[in-house]
């Protein structure tokens, strides 16, 4: 491995290895951690790459020990990989509640004090930490993302801006029209400020409205999620894509909420779902 990256954890698992790493980020300007599922090889070609972004207060942690997808990541030959949610640090700029700062980075790149010097987590998920990877890692090209709630909405950003890069998508719960919901709201008027037509560029119902490359994506949601209501509004994609003629799939999960349990529920659903988009 490049000196660049410092091993801090690792762990075996079905036939596979779960590691954790550390790294200087020159975008982020601060110490940077993802963790990686690498998978027991199938064959001598590269394996292809799931990522998984997480939501409001989590790590690179909380997929990795609570959904419980490495035994079918291995099954299916496919690496996994988590990033963290936001720099971190004493010198990062940071805020007293849960849904801005520090572990609610919002997968944008921010202009705006005291947010800009570190929170560019677009520019750190497109291109340095694949960089990061590709150069230490020996994967196949084809890659998908996915995420949950915030990291929902970071995925859905992430393959909708940037067109052939991901086979597929997915989410679970995600914020799909932050700049017109709470959490979305109070964040990126702190990260890009009060002009809401630099919004628009982090927005999914919005983006879909523009691009050419169309991907395939599948949401699931729970019907008692208790943010539904107020910051989810998956079915506000929904119509965007049917009225584009987008392949999106919604599906209505009766009985469930927004946590861990929903994720390990239906996990292997999505990572099925994205194998049969790469494994070709």
């Amino acid at each position: 491995m490049a000196s660049t990256l410092e091993l801090l954890e690792e762990h075996r698992i079905f036939g596979g290895w779960q590691q954790r790493w550390r790294h200087q980020s020159a975008v982020l300007n601060c110490p940077m951690t993802f963790s990686i599922f690498l998978p027991p090889p199938q064959s001598d070609a590269p394996p292809p790459v799931v990522w998984f972004l997480a939501g409001l207060t989590c790590s690179d942690e909380n997929f990795t020990t609570k959904a419980g997808a490495q035994r079918v990541a291995a099954q299916l030959g496919l690496v996994l990989i988590m990033p963290d949610t936001s720099p971190r640090g004493d010198e990062v700029a940071n805020d007293s509640g849960y849904d801005l700062g520090q572990g609610a980075g919002f997968y944008l790149n921010a202009t705006q004090q005291p947010w800009a010097a570190n929170f560019r987590m677009f520019d750190y998920l497109s291109a340095e930490l694949p960089e990061l990877v590709a150069d230490n890692f020996k994967l196949r090209d084809r890659q998908s993302v996915m995420g949950h709630s915030m990291g929902g909405h970071g995925a859905l950003v992430l393959a909708l801006r940037l067109g052939g890069r991901f086979a597929s998508a997915s989410a679970f719960a995600p914020i799909v029209n932050p700049t017109e919901v709470p959490w979305g709201q109070k964040a990126f008027a702190a990260y890009l400020g009060e002009d809401r037509q630099t919004w628009r560029e982090w927005d999914s119902c919005l983006l879909m409205r523009d691009v050419e490359q169309r991907l395939p994506i599948l949401i699931d949601q729970g019907d008692s999620d208790q943010f539904l209501a107020d910051q989810l509004r998956p079915e506000r994609l929904e119509a965007v894509a049917r009225e584009q003629g987008f392949p999106l799939e919604l599906r209505i999960q009766p009985g469930y909420d927004h946590s861990y349990f929903f994720i390990a529920s239906f996990v292997e659903d999505h990572l099925r779902f994205h194998a049969k988009h790469l494994l070709v």
